[in-house]
């Protein structure tokens, strides 16, 4: 199968999604495409995959144009879109999902067997042997359950893959293995289409590149010709990593917490205290407690020991209730299911938790709220700046930062601000316009701001303090000023790294040889 799109658009309104897009996709070719959140790239996968018809253009699938697709005329068509939070139904068995929607059947019967075994096959052709196909899916790691979302595909003769961020959630290990697959997959004639924000992976995988920008193709590429420095270039159009320090903290004042031997299951006795206006890292390897700890200090785990202050009182958060009374507001790493109302507008997403305090009477006023969310949209460089769009309708990079705008707009009483991997699944762009936001915010409003992150390259641009985390403990501070991914890395590895249970999804580093930089 060959794919090629032709004079793409989508408009929403006032709002341009898609601007003339062209991309050409042959069978057994893996084509990357990048771009920062808001350039295109999701309401495109919408497209394929049958989930937004364009506005003007075409859908060529061997030779056959399509001016729309619905998501059943795409699966017909042998198109299958492998989403960053896969479709999968945990409360089913992996033979189950696999014949979801096509079963088969017999004198009205099931044929349970039959699909077991043909299920065991597809599962063996995408080299998952180990997983059981009678298992509940609610049962299987994250990266099992995206080899069954493939084995799916594949068992139902896709020709086009598209694969959406598809390292995001995998530990190293799993998305070697990914890696590999993808190449297997393409040796096999199938046509895949692979979008990441990790130049890495791109550089090792990819035969042929896009960049889109703001609903454009603005750069391809194949072979030899892809490389990092021009993938930078076409992605950043000047939005690259920045260099600048955060503001120095205000350490002579009142610390805005205050964390006394803080126990928890699976925390050693911790000791913080954070400065109005600074920016703490905690930084460790996957299962070293750094998510537990902010966790811990939110109250979705309750602690078993120590004392916590706020601007230098008491409070109690042993729930997440009383740590939003305390002041203390987490981002988490799952965005789209721990935190985002994805079909809520934009706006309501954002003054959700200040609506109260804005209406009177109790009756919302939708003039200050949309006051509201017009200012922390200019500050966070929202795109696009709509008000009213569902918030699932936006990229990955721009949900985050409207779920930031929730906490630190200036309706907002956040005094400490969590922020669980904010940068997840988000491109060189989007960091640069959420780092500096941060800085402002924390300098701007004296909130202390505490990072948990797995990224070195995340702490050095972040950071004035960093805590290194390994079993449950501080083993480690480094001054930010003096804080590099060599000394990171290098700290990190000072103490072997527990295989600890976590609350809540955890971004686990690529393998060396896909990413973008140097990560544990």
């Amino acid at each position: 199968m060959s794919v090629t799109v032709r004079g793409l658009t989508k408009r929403y309104g006032a709002t341009l999604a898609l601007d003339d897009v062209t991309l050409d996709i042959p069978a057994g070719r893996i084509h990357a495409l990048l771009g920062h959140n808001g350039a295109g790239k999701s309401t495109l996968i919408a497209c394929l995959g049958g989930g937004v018809a364009p506005t003007e253009g075409t859908i060529d699938i061997d030779g056959a144009a399509h001016d729309a697709l619905t998501p059943r005329t795409s699966i017909a068509a042998g198109v299958a879109v492998i989403y960053q939070h896969l479709s999968l139904l945990e409360n089913m068995t992996v033979a189950e999902n696999l014949f979801i929607g096509q079963e088969l059947t017999a004198v009205g019967l099931i044929r349970r067997g039959e699909q077991r075994r043909l299920a065991r096959a597809a599962l063996d052709a995408v080299g998952a042997t180990g997983i059981d196909p009678d298992a509940k899916v609610s049962t299987l790691p994250i990266g099992q359950r995206q080899l069954v979302e493939i084995a799916k595909v594949v068992r139902r003769d896709a020709r086009l893959i598209v694969f959406d961020e598809p390292t995001a959630a995998l530990s190293r290990a799993e998305a070697a293995r990914l890696g590999n697959l993808v190449r297997d997959l393409a040796g096999r004639g199938i046509a895949i289409l692979y979008v990441t924000h990790l130049l890495g992976e791109v550089l090792a995988l990819a035969d042929a590149a896009t960049v889109m920008r703001n609903g454009r193709t603005v750069w391809s590429a194949e072979g030899s010709a892809i490389t990092r420095d021009a993938l930078v270039a076409a992605i950043s159009d000047g939005h690259g990593a920045t260099n600048e320090r955060p503001v120095p903290a205000r350490r002579g004042e009142t610390p805005v917490l205050e964390v006394r031997g803080l126990v928890a299951p699976g925390l050693t006795p911790i000791d913080l205290s954070v400065a109005p206006g600074e920016i703490v890292a905690c930084y460790g390897l996957v299962g070293s407690g750094r998510t537990r700890f902010l966790s811990t200090v939110y109250g979705r785990i309750s602690r078993t020991g120590g004392a916590l202050l706020i601007d230098g009182t008491p409070r109690e958060t042993r729930s997440p209730a009383q740590g939003l009374r305390a002041g203390i507001a987490l981002v988490p790493a799952d965005r789209a299911r721990e935190g985002l109302f994805a079909a809520l507008p934009a706006q309501d997403n954002t003054v959700i938790d200040a609506m109260r305090r804005l209406g009177s009477w109790g009756l919302r006023s939708l003039r200050a709220e949309r006051g509201v969310f017009d200012r922390i949209a200019d500050g966070l460089a929202l795109r696009p700046r709509a008000a009213d769009l569902p918030a699932g309708r936006f990229s990955g990079g721009n949900q985050q930062k409207i779920l930031l705008a929730r906490w630190v707009n200036d309706a907002a009483r956040t005094r400490v601000i969590l922020l669980d991997d904010p940068t997840q699944g988000v491109d060189v762009g989007a960091r640069k316009d959420i780092y500096d936001a941060i800085k402002t915010l924390a300098a701007e409003q004296g909130m202390g701001v505490i990072v948990a992150t797995n990224e070195p390259e995340e702490v050095v641009d972040l950071a004035h303090r960093c805590l290194i985390f390994a079993k449950g403990a501080v083993i480690d501070e480094i001054d930010g000023a003096h804080a590099t991914a060599d000394g990171l890395l290098s700290a990190v590895h000072s103490a072997p790294a527990a295989a600890e249970a976590t609350t809540g999804p955890v971004a686990h580093p690529a393998p060396a040889d896909l990413t973008e930089g140097p990560r544990p």
